[in-house]
């Protein structure tokens, strides 16, 4: 997948956001956060769902039709309407393990009920999708911890080439 402008998906589940109550806060964290660390050009295909499991999952998979990556934020915690974590399991090949428990650990440094949270990553074809929180301030903060392998994960699954702002953050490559 090589293209000029590279699309990165960024999916917000939230019923209230959806239905216009409040501003989606989390999504444009995402996008913020990104416009820092990343040198390649690229444009967020956005999307912003309800807390429906039918719903989240068919934005994943319109998504990794056009995205390499795409970055969910909302629907991780324990209430019964937090469905991104499943709906996400629900079309992956495979489960990425390591990046929920990294960004559990580093929000635990700031809240206990950190351990509360379900973010979870995997892969569906040629897209990394990882669930991130709802909180623009932790989306960052976790962002932060495991973004420095996304490039090379998306490089071994055959996604786009992504180029970090190596003064922001650092992608880790092997040699």
């Amino acid at each position: 997948m090589n293209k000029e402008i590279i699309k990165i998906g960024v999916l917000t589940a939230s019923d209230r956001a959806s239905q216009g109550v409040y501003e989606d806060l989390s999504g444009k964290a995402i996008i913020d956060t990104l416009k820092l660390y990343l040198k390649t050009k690229w444009e967020a295909e956005y999307r912003l769902v309800d807390d429906e499991f039918d719903s989240i999952k068919y934005a994943l998979l319109e998504l990794s039709k056009k995205c390499s990556l795409i970055l969910t934020t909302g629907g991780t915690g324990p209430a019964k309407r937090d469905v991104t974590p499943e709906a996400t399991e629900s079309i992956c090949q495979k489960m990425l393990p390591g990046f929920g428990e990294l960004m559990r650990s580093v929000s635990l440094k700031y809240v206990p009920t950190a351990i509360l949270s379900r973010q979870s990553a995997g892969i569906y074809n040629n897209s990394l999708i990882v669930n991130l929180p709802g909180k623009p301030k932790s989306i960052k903060e976790c962002l932060d911890a495991v973004f420095p392998a996304i490039p090379y994960c998306i490089d071994l699954i055959g996604g786009d080439y992504l180029e970090t702002n190596e003064e922001i953050i650092k992608a880790f490559r092997p040699k």
